[in-house]
């Protein structure tokens, strides 16, 4: 494999788009990049993986299990190989030798000709993902296909980076005076700490997967990908991809492999305690994230959980603008985005726009019309919105018009082409956000805690400094993914900066054209901060890859 001359003007590249944080991607994002045919091959390989069992040759395989549904009403009946982690987990760990020895930089180029791979069946995998995740497909082709492998390039770049901060080897001569000096020569190997479990979640089962895969393999350690059993096809595809090409770069495919479970099995916490996993990566449940945190204390465990993401609405020069930019991040993918606000602070008395002043009543008001608009055709809310992803969504959605007045009720949209699916417009709900409803332990509103799905509070607060004092509070103690803001005040811009900067919240102010809150662009965009507790790791920055292995000294006498 020509894997310097293919791929290393790839690396190269993404270490100077991680140091310039300018935009930059070698992935195409729209969906003609990849040939006349690739639309029609695309589909055909997605239908041809459909009803069968999904063949790994991976060793330990001690039955086959599966289930998946789609979102959009179709069952997938594909099978699975289960794993006997007893006799997979050794042989994983056989490759590590010659993984570590191949050193950084092979290392490196032989995950860039995985993504390659992986991006060469783009579309397949965008089938895959919406299948799973129930995204719309563009968002599934976007979002699933080339941002994914964006996300796992800079992390490939970042281990790299981290790894060859420190030479392979160096000579150490200390002067003794009249005496011959002291000599040694010294080598410096990264090694990887064991065997990386990757526990997929259902949403983005790639682009939240791909950062913690590729920094472990990356850094010299095997893989175990654990799915989500509702999205289990678009990470099996990508461990069979990886096992492929370390097999025809001279590697163990074994440092890749998969664990599906049976239903009701819970194999991520038996794998989660198992000592021969020493990192774990995690998107979910803050419940299960905390379970992690707390009990799989012989591994390194990045976890990405719930938050509450908040937006300050003080006022705006671009008033339509403001509405449309927050109808649309409200209503992407049915707001089942970790990023999504939920959150938005209006002061009672209402703000100043470039419309004239507008009270709470009037912004609501506007920003419900706004969303009604959007999805108004339902051809382009079925695009939008994609479906909701499972049961429990849908029940969040209908309890949320309980909890107060409705500015904005939710509508049931019908899918033509897949009369299944579950679609669903999102529902504002107007909330009193006034200090005695959220002061004290026990006194916690609905809007402190995340409502996962299309629902959105309007929160009126008495001034925009409550608003502040309300968001530094929810980000402290909840945590956020995001934070939007809104004014023309530098004094107030700069106020909720600070806030921010406080409690490690990722900011995004005044933003009314093309780019939303919840979107984050990999090489430029930190994902989460790591610094509040809706996640304890950056995606992607060096911390996320440099505990993934360890420097190994050795001194030799010169």
């Amino acid at each position: 494999m020509q894997l310097t001359e293919t791929h290393r003007p790839t690396l190269d590249q993404a270490l100077d788009a991680i140091r310039t944080r300018a935009y930059w991607s070698p992935h195409p994002e729209h969906p003609k990049a990849y040939g006349e045919s690739a639309p029609a091959d695309g589909l055909a390989a997605f239908e041809a993986l459909r009803g069968a069992r999904f063949e790994l040759d991976q060793p330990g395989t001690d039955g086959w299990t599966g289930g998946e549904v789609s979102p959009y009403g179709q069952e997938l009946g594909i099978e699975y190989p289960h794993p006997d982690v007893d006799v997979l987990l050794p042989a994983m760990r056989a490759g590590m030798s010659a993984w570590r020895e191949a050193g950084p930089e092979t290392r490196a180029l032989v995950c860039l000709e995985i993504l390659a791979r992986i991006s060469a069946r783009t579309h397949e995998f965008a089938h895959a993902v919406m299948h799973t995740s129930g995204q719309a497909f563009m968002m599934a082709f976007q979002a699933g296909g080339p941002h994914a492998q964006d996300r796992g390039l800079e992390a490939v770049a970042y281990a790299y980076a981290e790894q060859t901060r420190t030479p392979a080897a160096a000579d150490w001569s200390k002067p003794q005076g009249k005496r011959d000096p002291l000599e040694l020569r010294k080598t410096f190997t990264t090694a990887g700490r064991g065997i990386s479990l990757l526990i997929g979640c259902n949403t983005f089962p790639t682009w939240n997967g791909y950062p913690g895969l590729f920094a472990s393999l990356a850094t010299g350690n095997p893989v175990l990908v654990k799915p989500h059993p509702r999205a289990v096809l678009p990470l099996a595809l990508t461990v069979r991809v990886a096992r492929e090409v370390l097999a025809e770069a001279g590697f163990d495919p074994n440092l890749v492999c998969l664990a599906v479970e049976r239903p009701g099995e819970g194999i991520a916490k038996t794998l989660a305690v198992r000592p021969e996993i020493k990192i774990i990566d995690y998107t979910g449940s803050t419940a299960f994230g905390d379970w992690l945190e707390d009990n799989a204390r012989q591994a390194q465990v990045y976890t990405e959980k719930a938050g509450v993401n908040t937006v300050v609405v003080d006022s705006t020069d671009d008033y339509k603008g403001m509405l449309s930019n927050l109808a649309f991040s409200l209503s992407l993918y049915s707001g089942q985005m970790c990023t999504t606000p939920q959150n938005l602070l209006i002061p009672r008395d209402g703000i100043t726009t470039d419309a004239g002043a507008k009270t709470y009543d009037e912004v609501v008001a506007d920003l419900a019309a706004s969303v009604s608009g959007l999805l108004g055709d339902d051809a382009r809310a079925n695009a939008l919105l994609g479906a909701l992803v499972n049961p429990d969504v849908k029940a969040r959605l209908e309890a949320a018009a309980g909890l107060g007045e409705v500015a904005l009720a939710s509508r049931e949209v019908a899918n033509p082409d897949f009369p299944g699916a579950v679609v669903r417009t999102p529902v504002i709900v107007k909330l009193d956000g006034a200090r005695k409803l959220w002061e004290g332990a026990d006194a916690d509103a609905a809007f402190l805690s995340e409502c996962f799905g299309p629902v959105a509070f309007a929160v009126a607060v008495d001034s925009t400094t409550e608003g502040l004092e309300l968001l530094r509070r929810t980000v402290r103690d909840k945590g956020a993914m995001t934070v939007g803001a809104y004014t023309t005040s530098a004094d107030t811009e700069k106020a909720v900066e600070e806030v921010c900067l406080d409690e490690s919240a990722q900011l995004s102010l005044n933003l009314t054209g093309g780019v939303y809150v919840n979107q984050t662009a990999a090489f430029s965009d930190f994902h989460g901060s790591g610094g509040n507790p809706a996640a304890n790791a950056a995606l992607c920055d060096g911390a996320f890859v440099s505990n993934r292995f360890r420097v190994v000294e050795v001194r030799r006498q010169a």
